[in-house]
């Protein structure tokens, strides 16, 4: 067996304790013969929940030798609170103990760089291997063989239950509801994500009327239907008849939709059920194009956009031609405006057209921004934020004024917007014709979204797992201002050349697939641009030298990085390949005599 690298690993420390071990503190050696999997992510971020999907079949075939634990490593103040992490674990379906780690002890300790990562340690309680991004589960499935093989052999492998308490079940109609829409004849569909269904809920915004879907997970159309995690809604407009009433953004599943309400049969209309890589197809017949983690939908000059929240773009489904395509955004993560084409999104999670049709307006959640795209121009806007690491809640004038992770839009009678700030436990609203951004109501849990009902607004509490109506406010609520900065550190590194090295090393029994050209591929800019003199742009190679411009003091680095490998069997015509993907925002501090190089791990050990 390959002999490799082995790093005794730090201790798990993290102030708000842990989840799912019935009240007991775990500690690495209450884990000693066990493979354990530490996966640090953070609950506001799309490619983690993308790697506790992946993790799920691992968790359940190697359930006797390995502990999955995660730590929960928060980006946004309000994923600091203990109370928005256990929501997090019970909405989720986390089947795993989870540290609650809120000023990042166990992150820093274990020098992670970026959500998600995930960290094998050996039964003997050390770091065997170090995986950030997503598409490594067969990876880590492979080592996890080899580890229980070696292990076994040694003695030094401890079979049986792991740590794992589950929680107690949440009761009630409704659990993590995502968003809601209002029904022509009254009444609510409301897309209950926790109970991967949809509710109709009569006038009351309380009553069952009935159930579609019967809360298992699934993709399977027809009168007995299943979703997985569905979030976004979107009535068809009156007149239109395409053969179904509501267009349903089905998250987990990587497609769209489409529900007659009539008999509550369901459509498949965009999306295969895999989730969409690099390289994939980003346009075709809708049935055959995969989606990835689309967030929510509507109709907008003439079609269905979609906030295609799991690579950071706008995307659109053409009903008549039965084709989607990519409508805005690059893959790349931050707030760019301009050309759609050009522009960049940061995990959009919330549409909604202006009743003129002449905006799309986005709620762009890690840059805790308000966007909108103009149907005159195609060119992308921003009314409120300033990027990914900037948030907190400030009303005022839009170029000063902060968000923080922002879910939902509704577009009010007078033609301002109103915006479920999510991580404010707020709805804001924002008036175009004045610039000024106010505060409509507080005190609301996890607001996701919000439709009108006549003079009130319904808003989806989600972490109260209710709706809750609200007569629209004369007057704005006076909140007291704060900013935040994200809690992660940023990295020392000197001015002028640095190296960056993107570490990547094929898994055992693979090797790059280079059929076909170059297998991996290295994306760098920077914010703001004047940041980077030298090294911005797009190659193969996993290393560059960067020239940073002394001249700043900070800024953030983006570095996006995959590689493609393939199983190497010569005996096998057609061996399996797989991606492997992550994208870096590097916070830097530049300073005299710091470091003149940046190693990121993609795979391996650095």
């Amino acid at each position: 067996m390959a002999t490799r690298a082995r790093v005794r690993a730090p201790e798990l420390i993290g102030e708000g304790g842990w989840l799912n071990t019935g009240g007991k503190d775990l500690t690495l050696a209450d884990l000693r013969g066990k493979i354990v999997i530490a996966d640090f992510w953070t609950f506001c971020c799309i490619n983690c929940l993308h790697v506790l999907d992946e993790l799920r079949e691992l968790e359940e075939k190697h359930r006797d030798t390995v502990v999955i634990v995660g730590v929960h490593s928060p980006k946004f103040v309000h994923e600091a609170d203990h109370r928005a992490v256990v929501d997090a674990v019970a909405r989720y379906e986390v089947a795993h103990p989870v540290l609650d780690d809120p000023k990042l002890v166990t992150w820093k300790q274990y020098a992670v760089r970026a959500w998600p990562t995930l960290v094998v340690i050996d039964p003997e309680g050390y770091v065997v291997a170090q995986h950030a991004g997503e598409g490594h589960a067969h990876a880590i499935e492979r080592l996890v063989e080899e580890l229980e093989a070696e292990h076994g052999a040694k003695g030094t492998l401890r079979r049986g239950d792991g740590p794992y308490v589950p929680p107690e079940p949440v009761a009630g109609a409704l659990k993590f509801p995502g968003k809601a829409v209002r029904l022509p004849g009254g009444g609510y569909l409301v897309a209950d994500s926790g109970h991967h269904s949809l509710v109709e809920l009569a006038e009351d915004g309380e009553s069952v009327v009935r159930r579609i879907g019967d809360g298992e997970r699934g993709l399977v159309d027809g009168t007995a239907p299943r979703f997985s995690e569905p979030q976004g809604l979107a009535l068809v407009p009156e007149g239109l008849d395409l053969g179904y009433d509501v267009v349903v953004a089905d998250t987990v599943n990587h497609a769209l939709r489409g529900v007659r309400l009539a008999d509550g049969a369901v459509t498949t209309l965009a999306g295969t059920g895999r989730q969409w890589w690099q390289g994939s197809p980003t346009l075709g017949p809708a049935r055959e194009v995969d989606l990835s983690s689309p967030w929510d939908v509507a109709f907008f000059d003439g079609r269905v956009w979609i906030a295609m929240a799991g690579v950071h773009q706008l995307w659109a489904f053409d009903p008549a031609a039965g084709t989607v395509a990519v409508a805005a955004g690059t893959t790349n993560e931050g707030l760019v405006d301009g050309p759609a084409a050009e522009a960049w999104f940061a995990q959009p999670s919330g549409l909604a057209a202006s009743a003129d049709g002449e905006r799309l307006w986005v709620a762009d959640s890690e840059t805790s921004a308000l966007r909108w795209v103009s149907r005159e121009t195609g060119t992308v806007h921003t009314a409120v934020g300033t990027g990914l690491f900037d948030f907190g809640h400030r009303d005022g004038a839009a170029e000063q004024a902060l968000l923080q992770h922002p879910l939902g839009v509704t577009v009010l009678p007078d033609g301002s917007v109103a915006v479920a700030d999510t991580y404010n436990h707020a709805l804001r609203r924002f008036d175009p014709a004045t610039g000024e951004v106010s505060t409509l109501a507080t005190d609301l849990r996890e607001p996701s979204g919000a439709v009108l009902a006549g003079e009130d607004i319904v808003v989806v509490e989600s972490a109260r797992h209710r709706l809750t109506r609200l007569r629209l406010p004369e007057e704005a609520v006076a909140v007291e201002s704060v900013a935040h900065r994200t809690q992660r550190a940023a990295t020392e590194v000197a001015p002028g050349t640095l190296r960056l090295d993107v570490v990547f090393r094929a898994p055992g029994g693979q090797k790059l697939d280079e059929r076909y050209g170059p297998s991996t591929r290295l994306l760098v800019s920077s914010t703001p641009p004047e940041l980077l003199l030298a090294g911005a742009g797009a190659d193969s190679a996993l290393s560059r030298e960067l020239v940073l411009n002394p001249e700043l003091a900070e800024g953030v680095l983006h570095v996006s990085a995959m590689a493609a490998s393939c199983d190497d069997d010569p005996a096998v015509e057609y061996p399996a390949c797989h991606v492997h993907q992550q994208d870096w925002g590097v916070p830097v501090k530049l300073v005299e005599g710091a470091a003149d190089r940046l190693p990121l791990v993609l795979a391996g050990m650095e």
